[in-house]
């Protein structure tokens, strides 16, 4: 399939020519050597939680140092898209088809919800003030997850105006600024739609033609939507209308020290960017980093 992209603007934040300061809360820091992350998670406080694809550890660094340890050992499976709320992480877990709560403080594993029993991709998550809600890049469904450890699953498919096809499908996640849908941006067309919670209707959300092709993790800050186009290098920055309908792309932003970036989370001015290095071949040796560009 060919996708018609327009780049538009490509603005670098400032902050950029400072990479790899010393100063307090450094705007670049290491992870682990071949830890392939994806997904990233931020808080309460200057704390960041990241995953790795390769065995699902997960690895916390305080801010504002860039120093950080592996604090849960993974199940051999991947952890990507993650929130944190409540003392608990909430992680996506890829091929394993499953999503895991995480206790914060001791890195316990407290609940494990098998949610797929064939080919899956479970891939991100977006926390409601009800629910965890996850996607699967490779069925058209999201899963509905109890907030806490209580409760189970559920499955609810999508129906409407979403088609799934070949490459990676439902990816990032977020709630439209009234709350009431929630938003997916689809990879392999560059489309984004909004999901009714209650029956799974999606619906195209009016882009002016703007593509969001390799779009991967979303944030939302008021009527700002954030978008990382991950091979592509850029966040799309898009104004959204309240209940997600209509949005349009205002700049698209760069930064030399993107390296195939997945997700974003956000802490005081900064949003931080793990560097899933794609294109690169992996080993055991490849280095992998976080970046942190201003807002």
């Amino acid at each position: 399939m060919t996708v018609a992209l327009t780049l538009g603007l490509i603005v670098p934040l400032g902050g950029a020519a400072q990479a790899g300061t010393h100063s307090p809360y450094p705007d670049r820091f290491p992870l682990p050597d071949g830890f392939q992350p994806e997904g990233i998670a931020i808080g309460p406080g200057a704390v960041a939680y990241l995953g790795s694809r390769v065995d699902g550890r997960v690895y916390r660094v305080d801010l504002r140092t860039g120093k950080g340890r592996v604090f849960s050992e993974g199940p051999g499976t991947p952890s990507l898209g993650m929130k944190t709320a409540g003392g608990l992480l909430y992680v996506a877990g890829g091929a394993g088809g499953d999503a895991r709560v995480i206790d914060t403080r001791t890195g316990k594993v407290l609940k494990r919800y098998a949610l797929a029993a064939g080919p899956s991709f479970v891939n991100d998550v977006v926390l409601t003030r009800k629910a965890a809600w996850v996607t699967d890049s490779t069925n058209p469904v999201l899963y509905r997850l109890p907030l806490g450890t209580r409760g189970e699953a559920a499955a609810l498919p999508l129906k409407g105006e979403i088609v799934y096809g070949t490459g990676v499908n439902a990816n990032g996640i977020e709630r439209t600024p009234d709350g009431r849908s929630l938003l997916i941006v689809q990879s392999n067309t560059g489309r984004l739609f909004t999901v009714d919670p209650r029956t799974g209707d999606t619906r195209a959300v009016d882009l002016g033609g703007e593509s969001l092709v390799n779009g991967d993790g979303l944030l939302l800050k008021g009527d700002t939507l954030y978008v990382v186009q991950n091979r592509l290098n850029v966040v799309a920055v898009l104004k959204i209308s309240r209940d997600g309908s209509r949005a349009r792309v205002v700049e698209r932003v760069g930064d030399p020290r993107f390296d195939v970036p997945t997700t974003m989370a956000a802490f005081k001015g900064r949003f931080y960017l793990p560097n899933a290095r794609f294109t690169t071949p992996p080993t055991p040796e490849t280095p992998y980093d976080v970046v942190a560009i201003d807002r």
